[in-house]
This record gives structure tokens, sequence and C-alpha cells, in this order.
């Protein structure tokens, strides 16, 4: 782990888990809480599906090469060409985003970013990109910026709560 890991690692998150269970709570967004061990990858969260129902989903910071940030939420379904979505988003080369840019913007350290972390961009500059068949599901499972939990919501709710810290959804499907 390297010297600037090792820092990121031991900062205090700017928003927790529970001052976004406060959150979601002031908004009426009923959620279901799991608990679990930490998981890093969608493969490590497999497991996972059998004992919490709903779709999950994975996060992608993404960056372009005018530095423009987006974060990425689909279905752990939905095959992702990068080539093919810059072409989407209308934007350079998009390539993935340093943990220090992630922490920065995000507030968030690698194998915990969800879309809730977008409440730490008060200066709006990441573009929240949501998968459209994910938006189309029941329920959708993600972090609560804690990677051993998994919240369980209604898509309306996350669309309510993305709103509400002030960012504008683009629900767009990246299944092309």
């Amino acid at each position: 782990m390297s010297e600037q890991a090792k820092t990121l690692e031991n900062q205090p998150l700017p928003t927790t888990s529970g001052m976004l269970f406060e959150n979601l709570q002031s908004l009426d967004i009923a959620y279901n809480l799991h608990n679990h061990k930490p998981i890093f990858t969608v493969e490590e969260g497999e497991p996972l599906k059998k004992d919490i129902p709903g779709l999950h989903c994975r996060n992608l910071f993404l960056r372009d090469k005018k530095k423009k940030m987006f974060l990425v939420v689909a279905a752990n379904e939905t095959e992702i060409d990068l080539k093919s979505l810059q072409n989407l988003l209308g934007c350079g080369r998009l390539s993935f985003g340093s943990a220090d840019r992630l922490w920065q913007y995000l507030g968030i350290r690698p194998g915990s970013v969800c879309p809730f972390c977008i409440m730490n961009d008060k200066d709006r500059e990441v573009s929240i990109i949501l998968d459209h068949s994910m938006m189309e599901a029941e329920r959708v499972n993600y972090h609560p910026l804690d990677n051993a939990m998994t919240i369980g919501l209604p898509p309306s709710d996350l669309l309510k709560f993305i709103k509400n810290v002030g960012h504008e959804p683009h629900i767009i499907d990246l299944s092309t």
C-alpha cells in the first residue's frame, strides 16, 4: 500500500453511514440494511445475492481527458464498454479516477464507492449517470458509504436522494 493510500485510509469519512441514514430518514426514504463482511469487488459480493433481495449494482468513478468526472451506477450485469460510454456521454477518452481524486471529490475510499457519496460533491463537479435498466428494477442495492453493509431501496427513492443533495441524475441506456 502506498503512503498516500495509507494516509487516505486513516482519514475520517466526511459523511458516515450514520449521517447517510439520518439523511435518508429525514427524506422519509425507507431502506433495508444488511451487514456482512467487507467486499471490494462485484465477484466478492456474488454470495450475498441469495440473502439480499433486489438488483445488485456497481459504481465506476471515471474522468475524461479534459478532467470531467462521472460516477456511473449500473446493474452488475450491465456490460460497460468505456469507448461506447464516452460516445454516449459526449466526452473525451475515459479512464478510471484515482483514489486521491475519488477522495477529493466524493469523500470516499476505493471499495466503498456508491451513489450516496455524491452528497460529498458540494461543488457539483461530478456527473452522476444511472443505468436505465437498473432504474426499472423494483429494488436496488448499494453500499451505504461502507463496504461492510448493503442497503436496498426503490430506484425512485435513490432519485429523490440525489436530487435532494443538489444533483441532477442522468438516466442513460448503458446496454448499447
